[in-house]
């Protein structure tokens, strides 16, 4: 079969240049998410060598899967969100081990591709209220930003009795992490690709010259190796079954729902590859493929994998098809042999990255419909308590009772549905009974 019929080039109105150039633009606008993850994770205690590695081979493969099987110009890549819910809430907040934590992600992507292999990812959609996804959302989107300028000292802990103060604010990573956010705002408002990255190079050579503690050790090359502390194959599936950690499964699954289907919808939008009754074209090919590469997060080591919405760049950018996906695919691939120079990356040269991904998540907001006020502060009160708690499945599961109890109350008993109850039940039920991690 040749290339053009495959991918349905003449068909779509797309060549193989023009997908190669949306391939590129994708790879510019994500690349960033390799030094990122890494480092997200390893400040709780997994081997960053180990998960930089996994972390391109899931990216990779992920999106050269999406490409081949589902033609869908989307790239894959490790979740900054659930990044964020595996390291700081799972393995630091909970105190669950690596082996434990990557066993719910691998248990979380067999749930999630039986999910989008059968019908019970519509029987989910129509059960769990868009209020508290967008709530979920929101809520996630303050958590990257709080860790992220935790972790940089923009804001530390308050002795005063509320959570968190103004740090150091003359402090070079501060005025670096800072400069940084601004810089990105002002490239992506104009429109630059890769804005996000070329923020991360540029802060990371201004280390080079200006902080003693960012040192370049002479290698840009190196043969891929996940190292001695490897992850490949050490996620425990046993310890992943037991009861306390089943409410962090479930809100992996029920992120990963929301976000990868409200992406790849997004992104398939963009690309106009919405069939005539506005389902997306392929969709269930391309969640399947979202929700498999989760399985490759675990038995590689690294954070559970979603499709990206920085793929509509690539889609801006003329991508059509899954050859945008297969080169964003072989571009992670390659990247497995400049390790050295991730390894380099400050942590204040990040910090930027994850602070503007998580204002971009505060538009969930305005998805919020105020008109159903029940809901919308449901949601509300999910994204608030995630904060709060440091906790994802509390914020979670504090919204889903609040719309139950919030409809009983209010008369509005006829815009509940049984699978919305039985969630929050469930829910409850698991913090009541002390499960709860």
């Amino acid at each position: 079969m040749s290339l053009e019929k495959h991918f349905e080039l003449a068909q779509r109105g797309s060549t193989v240049r023009q997908e190669i150039i949306a391939g590129l633009t994708t790879f510019l606008a994500m690349v960033y998410s390799v030094i990122v993850v890494p480092n997200m994770l390893s400040a709780a205690g997994f081997p960053a060598e180990s998960v930089f590695i996994a972390t391109c081979l899931v990216s990779g493969l992920g999106s050269v899967l999406i490409g081949l099987w589902a033609n869908a110009p989307m790239a894959i890549g490790c979740a900054i969100s659930l990044t964020a819910f595996t390291a700081f809430s799972l393995v630091l907040g909970q105190h669950v081990s690596v082996p434990v934590a990557l066993g719910a992600v691998f248990f979380m992507g067999v749930i999630f591709t039986l999910i989008s292999a059968t019908g019970i990812r519509a029987w989910i959609l129509r059960n769990l209220p868009a209020s508290i996804a967008h709530g979920a959302g929101i809520g996630i989107g303050l958590f990257l930003l709080l860790i992220a300028a935790n972790g940089v000292g923009i804001v530390v802990g308050n002795q005063a009795g509320l959570p968190v103060k103004l740090g150091d604010f003359s402090s070079f990573p501060v005025l670096m992490s800072l400069i940084g956010l601004a810089a990105i705002i002002g490239l992506e408002k104009m429109q630059i690709k890769g804005a996000i990255l070329w923020v991360i190079i540029a802060i990371t050579l201004i280390g080079l010259i200006f902080d003693p503690q960012v040192t370049f050790g002479g290698e840009i090359f190196r043969m891929p190796t996940f190292g001695e502390q490897s992850l490949f194959l050490e996620l425990d599936l046993m310890g992943a079954l037991q009861p306390a950690i089943l409410p962090a499964v479930f809100a992996l699954v029920m992120t990963a729902v929301f976000d990868a289907t409200g992406t790849i919808r997004a992104v398939a939008g963009q690309a106009n590859l919405l069939d005539k009754d506005g389902q997306i074209i392929n969709g269930g090919k391309a969640l399947t493929s979202d929700s498999v590469s989760s399985l490759f997060s675990g038995i590689f080591g690294t954070a559970p994998a979603a499709v990206y919405i920085e793929s509509a760049a690539g889609t801006a950018a003329g991508g059509k098809t899954g050859i945008t996906a297969i080169v964003v695919g072989v571009l992670f691939l390659l990247m497995l042999f400049f390790q050295p120079l991730a390894g380099l990356v400050p942590g204040y040269a990040t910090a930027p990255a994850l602070m503007y991904v998580g204002l971009l998540m505060l538009s969930n907001v305005s998805k919020l419909d105020f008109s159903d006020f029940v809901g919308a502060m449901s949601g509300l009160v999910c994204a608030v308590f995630i904060v709060l708690t440091a906790n994802i499945v509390t914020g979670i599961m504090l919204g889903f009772a609040m719309l139950v109890i919030g409809r009983l109350v209010s008369g509005e008993v006829k815009k509940l549905n049984l699978g919305t109850v039985i969630i929050a039940v469930a829910l409850v039920l698991f913090y009541v009974g002390g499960w709860a991690i």
